[in-house]
């Protein structure tokens, strides 16, 4: 029989709950047990695609088309598998679902209600993935905090499957904080007491209490702990704060999460897990030999989150590269023409991320300008790719009207165009072009040496693509169409000729990107930029040397 784990979370947000489970499923799959994670979340949205990514941080999407809510990249960077639309609820979704029941007189005119309506259609979607015995264990990863209104159905269900399945088949894992008051230089257990309190209001108790803290939890602390909350000594996690998300999995070993959780769900503890690949990446990151600046040029860099996937691809190929990966964020509504030589002039590569709408548009266009110029290793996602034909077409090809007909619907030289399937579509919601698609490559081309192969599969979110009817003038002039979909003959790939890098993509790469398979592209990407930087530093010496020399002479 599947077992559940669910992990909550309580006093705040933002303690990494995600992370938690990540590395709670991580552990478990190391161990030798069949683990997979979902995520649900309290928003009425349907789904996190229509958020704005200062909202919510970026829309990751999974292989069968699934718009879904981050932490589901977390899920997969770490496990190394690919999860699906059944990994991500919404509480839209499950309201949906039952209005539209109701609407077929699928209740037989009863009153819907919360409870049994809603919390039973919440349940059947927790063990949904436990069906068959695909899984050992199923994590279950419950958004917001304990105590939100929006919280408590989830809450209901949690307590009503851990009254049908019982304790053994049933363990709730509770993320809470311990404060360090620096003035009374004093860890205070109070929130950590109330917010398991709040949740025993509601019938639930945690089985597992892991505590984000920074400072380190002394024996006496963690029996008080145990003591006030009613959970075992042993089941009090110490989580203090890491110098990265990766080093957590192993935090969590020592902490011997992974083996609490399974003596209290009465299942053999399996082999003892192998995290020689993942220590292995963790000193490549933490001791690099050399370094590079890579400039992000977008236009929701005060939001971290909202280009997530991007930032840990270029973490996972800088470890392969043994290098760190510095990325200077850079906004592009504030670049120019004007002032891009002052802002990019230092960078080793250039990397023009995702996005929609026209604000920040010509920033990026000169961004790329700059980058194919210069000859500085340049990486164009989506948007990135296609203001890389909008800048080549204006600057190279000579259509200086050109643009994408998202930005300017009026041109008459829009080598961007909406893709005819897009064109009748009213509502925004989950109808772009989502999920995984075939793409075949040139077999002489960059791209093809740099995946080892002429047939690649991606992930993709646009509703533009490349205009077929300018295909002819880019590729006389030198911008190649490397990569095609093989069925719509979508352009998926532009290359570049006679450029140390110059690649930009339609999909999106990223949402590929493991610890243990980082992205070719990525890993290329930044092996470009350390041999520019080698490249000009051989160059700044050569020419030092030279003027050391002439200065004797003179």
């Amino acid at each position: 029989m599947t077992k559940y784990i669910f992990v909550t979370g309580g006093v705040t947000s933002s303690l990494g709950k995600g992370i938690i489970a990540a590395s709670l499923a991580k552990l478990l799959q190391a161990r030798g047990f069949t683990t997979t994670i979902q995520k649900f979340d309290p928003y009425i949205n349907v789904d996190p695609g229509t958020l704005n990514p200062y909202e919510h941080g970026e829309c990751y999407v999974t292989e069968d088309g699934a718009e879904t809510d981050l932490d589901l990249g977390h899920y997969e960077r770490y496990l190394n598998t690919f999860t699906s639309q059944a990994n991500n609820v919404t509480t839209g979704r499950i309201y949906q679902h039952v209005i539209t029941k109701e609407r077929e007189g699928a209740y037989l005119g009863k009153t819907v209600q919360v409870i049994p309506h809603i919390t039973d259609e919440i349940k059947r979607r927790m063990t949904l993935l436990g069906h068959g015995n695909k899984y050992d264990i199923v994590i279950t990863e419950l958004g917001g905090t304990v105590g939100d209104i929006e919280s408590l159905p989830y809450i209901e269900a949690v307590r009503q499957l851990k009254w049908e399945m019982g304790d053994e088949n049933c363990l709730v894992v509770h993320l809470t904080l311990i404060p360090y008051l620096k003035a009374a230089k004093e860890l205070k257990t109070k929130p950590t007491q109330h917010s398991v309190k709040m949740m025993s209001e509601h019938g639930l108790n945690p089985d597992v209490l892991v505590c984000r803290t920074e400072e380190p939890l002394y024996k006496e602390l963690k029996r008080k702990i145990a003591l006030f909350c009613n959970v075992t000594q042993d089941a009090v996690i110490e989580a203090l704060d890491a110098d990265t998300i990766y080093s957590v999995p192993l935090e969590m070993m020592r902490e011997k999460l992974d083996v609490i959780c399974l003596q209290k769900l009465k299942m053999p503890a399996g082999h003892e897990p192998d995290m020689s690949r993942w220590k292995e990446f963790l000193n490549k990151l933490r001791y690099p030999k050399s370094k590079v600046t890579i400039g992000l040029i977008g236009k929701y860099v005060e939001l971290q989150d909202a280009y997530k996937s991007i930032l840990e691809g270029l973490i996972h190929a800088g470890a392969m590269n043994e290098c760190k990966v510095e990325v200077r964020n850079i906004h592009s509504e504030y670049l120019t023409p004007e002032n891009a030589v002052e802002k990019l002039h230092n960078l080793d590569a250039i990397l023009v991320a995702p996005g929609f709408g026209s604000r920040g548009i010509e920033g990026k266009i000169d961004a790329i300008r700059y980058a194919r110029e210069k000859k500085i290793p340049f990486f164009g996602i989506c948007l990135g790719m296609q203001m890389a034909c909008v800048e080549y077409a204006r600057n190279v090809l000579g259509f200086t009207k050109a643009h994408s007909t998202e930005m300017n619907p009026d041109t008459d030289q829009g080598v961007i165009a909406m893709m005819e399937e897009q064109k009748k579509i009213t509502q925004m919601g989950g109808t772009m072009r989502l999920g995984a698609y075939v793409c075949e490559l040139r077999p002489d081309s960059r791209t093809a040496s740099i995946y080892g192969t002429t047939t690649i599969s991606e992930r993709h979110r646009h509703r533009y693509e490349f205009n077929n009817e300018y295909l002819e003038a880019f590729e006389q002039a030198g911008m190649l169409p490397i990569g095609r979909n093989p069925e719509t003959g979508l352009v998926e790939i532009m290359e570049l000729k006679d450029h140390p890098f110059y690649i930009g993509v339609q999909f999106h790469p990223e949402y590929k990107s493991t610890v243990e398979n980082p992205h070719p592209l990525f890993v290329a990407f930044v092996k470009a930029a350390k041999e520019a930087q080698e490249q000009r530093n051989n160059l700044a010496h050569a020419l030092y040397e030279q003027s050391v020399v002439e200065g004797r002479d003179n």
